[in-house]
């Protein structure tokens, strides 16, 4: 199929698209789509139309987006780094290695369950006769300085290898354990200079309440990102690989998981390493069930073994579940085992049967009388477990044996809950049969529905599921939001649709005066934003701070979706918080196509905030936006208007120094002879910013000084926008 896809490509491609570069992307593509594994992304095809790849679809989006929008609970963290580098080994391990050298969290994507898939590996390439500036270039166009290697910012000649990719990896990893980004707020230069002088992102901003597990995980991230490159570990590393199996956490499928989720068996295999060569007291019987040697140990082992307990309270009915032997399981319960012993943290053995999926032990535990309804520490069931796993036929083993399908853990989860987020359809359904029609409406502690987790998460079969079976869609959480306010921001235009026709309020404002329509513009889903406003959204409906859609999508600088609103009656003169209009906040983030399209809609030039007299020039004078500034005074934008403090444009783009915008003011009719409320002239304002630009005559000429801090008049500080 590939290969046909190829020879298309070949063929279709007009001779002035064809090129050295798209004959090496096609050959590229040929080679990568052979790489099949389970966390690497797959590659369809090309596009024979466009220079695009046909890639696997995956529903969640890219690490980078998770990280921003959720929180993950620890046991998620683990696994997805557990998950990246399991796949960056893969990558690694092809004979000649395939280097990635554009690894980042917004190149790692997300399926439906929230499994790791590398993606975008093997097109960025070190081309022969390439020196380390050009290709240094090359990665920071993409976004990608946080991620290079201190070695790439000198002058060594040599290309890059393996330990490139461990590098990124290793910020990859901090940004995983902080959910924050690296070096916010730094310049590029300022990230070079950090990073040859062997800093790296803050280690203390990991939340300090955290699992002894990501101690290793934080030893193995610094070994990564290690100055020298020669000290950093390969993925194939027994060190590396084996800590991360040990400290990933078995069966996490869920953003909202459970943290400090069961690790038994991680346990088990670490005291299988200390105790494999110990024939000696009581732990000499767990050697026989390490090296899975069973018919000795169901000779060897005797009822005081079956009564000890090991470290963290666990039995040997623990271990042995874990060993996945069914014949040793039974013999130790026959010799008296106690079936719902627990652990130090609540875990019996029919929950460590049900997190490995080992039904048959599963079976057997419950006909030794295990008990459903006994939940560990946080009050987790084993059919919670089992419902977050997605493990239909353990779902329907404990249902029939008596499990409390409408169970809830600490945080008032019931399984439920857990199935719909992580869309398990078929659990879904078998816990719905023995649910009753006032449990499917029920609220965790945040007071969200199981119908919020189908719609946040875009699982619309369930969603469909849990209508037709009575789900309130007007059901509110803690914050007022509905399931449409979580499917709107989140982009799931057919659950937007599903939850229209079922009669949802579709203008019902959450805790902070946020409406669907208002958060669907903020991410720029044009498609809902249409959908919401032809079923009668608001276009006009304010937050508490005073914002319509109209100026968060103009924040964002989705200039689609300003289009879609102003198409349907959003008013592009709105005054938000202050009197601020979306053409200010465009103006404000530079974003000069909004700008354009705002203006084209008639949008005022000259309306002033309310606070202190603001137009949109000042501030695209104060964002030093030339383009902004251009469009504005082409749309008649008065030059010299002036705020409370008597301030002119062109006494904010002499603060700032930007000579190209001083130039445009000056050629457009802005008065330079102006005072402001301390009786500064621009000229003034600039020689005290020490920006010692010279305006005389028409023209302008300029000394280089690029001293700050300088000290004004508050009158030309820009003012705050908050949301």
């Amino acid at each position: 199929m590939f290969q046909s896809l190829i020879q298309a490509a070949h063929s279709r491609l007009p001779p002035s698209f064809y090129s050295p570069m798209v004959a090496r992307t096609i050959d590229e593509a040929s080679n990568i789509a052979k790489v099949k594994f389970k966390y690497i992304a797959s590659i369809y095809g090309l596009c024979s139309e466009a220079s695009a790849v046909v890639m696997e679809h995956m529903s969640n989006g890219s690490l980078n987006n998770l990280l921003a929008s959720h929180t993950l609970m620890w046991p998620k963290k683990f696994q997805m780094i557990h998950e990246a580098s399991m796949g960056m080994d893969f990558l690694h391990s092809m004979t000649p290695p395939l280097l990635h050298l554009n690894l980042k969290t917004s190149n790692i994507l997300l399926d439906d369950c929230l499994h790791v898939k590398i993606s975008d590996f093997g097109l960025i390439h070190w081309e022969e006769g390439m020196n380390s500036k050009l290709f240094v270039e090359h990665l920071t166009v993409r976004g990608n300085i946080s991620y290079i290697p201190p070695e790439m910012f000198s002058q060594c000649p040599d290309p890059p290898g393996t330990t490139f990719d461990v590098y990124s990896f290793g910020i990859v990893m901090w940004e995983i354990l902080s959910q924050q980004k690296p070096y916010a707020g730094c310049s590029m230069t300022t990230v070079l200079l950090q990073v040859s002088h062997g800093k790296r992102p803050c280690v203390e901003v990991i939340p300090e309440q955290k699992p002894r597990e990501c101690d290793q995980m934080i030893d193995i991230m610094r070994q990564c990102w290690d100055q020298d490159h020669r000290k950093r570990p390969q993925f194939s590393d027994l060190k590396l690989s084996k800590e991360l199996q040990l400290s990933v956490i078995h069966g996490a499928t869920a953003v909202t998981e459970k943290a400090d989720f069961p690790n038994v068996f991680s346990s088990y295999n670490a005291l299988c390493f200390k105790f494999t060569d110990d024939h000696h007291g009581k732990d000499s019987i767990l050697s026989l069930l390490c090296k899975k040697d069973f018919g000795s140990f169901r000779k060897s082992v005797q009822r005081e073994h079956v009564y000890t307990q090991f470290s963290g309270e666990k039995s040997l009915l623990h271990y042995t579940v874990a060993s996945r032997d069914v014949e040793s399981v039974e013999h130790v319960l026959r010799l008296g085992a106690e079936v719902n012993c627990m652990t130090a943290r609540g875990y019996t053995p029919l929950i460590i049967a049900v997190l490995h999926r080992l039904h048959d032990i599963i079976s057997l535990l419950l006909e030794y009388g295990a008990a459903t309804a006994q939940g560990d520490e946080d009050q987790w069931t084993a059919l919670h477990f089992a419902a977050q796993n997605g493990d239909d036929r353990t779902v329907r083993l404990l249902l029939d044996k008596g499990a409390v399908a409408d169970a809830r853990e600490k945080a008032g989860w019931m399984p439920l809950h857990l199935a719909c987020q992580n869309g398990h359809e078929t659990v879904v359904r078998l816990l719905l049969s023995r649910l009753s029609e006032e449990a499917i409406g029920e609220r965790e502690a945040q007071g969200r529905t199981p119908l919020h987790l189908a719609s946040a998460y875009g699982h619309l079969n369930i969603a469909k599921l849990l209508l037709s079976k009575g789900a309130d869609p007007n059901a509110a959480d803690c914050s007022l939001s509905t399931a449409l306010h979580l499917s709107a921001e989140e982009g799931h235009n057919r659950i937007v649709r599903q939850l229209v026709k079922s009669g949802v309020n579709i203008n019902s404002a959450d805790s902070i005066g946020y409406t669907p329509l208002h958060l669907a513009a903020l991410r720029g889903h044009t498609g809902i934003c249409r959908q919401l406003l032809l079923n009668g959204a608001s276009p006009d409906s304010k937050t508490l701070q005073g914002w319509t859609p109209m100026h968060l999508a103009a924040l964002r600088g989705h200039e689609a979706t300003v289009v879609q609103l102003e198409s349907q009656g959003g008013c592009v003169n709105a005054g938000g918080e202050n009197g601020w209009s979306p053409l200010h906040l465009a103006c404000h983030q530079g974003e000069l196509e909004v700008v354009a399209k705002l203006l084209a809609a008639k949008a005022d030039p000259n309306v002033s905030e309310d606070s202190e007299g603001w137009t949109p020039l000042h501030v695209a004078c104060t964002s030093a936006s030339l383009p902004c500034v251009l469009h504005l005074i082409l749309h008649h934008a008065d030059v010299n208007a002036v705020n409370s403090g008597k301030v002119t444009p062109l006494h904010l783009a002499a603060q700032h120094g930007c000579m190209p915008i001083v130039k445009a003011l000056l050629l457009n009719g802005a008065d330079r002879t102006l005072m402001d409320a301390s009786g500064s002239t621009s000229l003034d304002v600039s020689q005290r910013c020490e920006k010692w630009e010279i305006m005389g005559k028409g023209h302008l000429t300029t000394t280089l000084n690029a001293s700050q801090g300088c000290k004004l008049p508050v009158s030309l500080n820009a003012p705050s926008v908050f949301f």
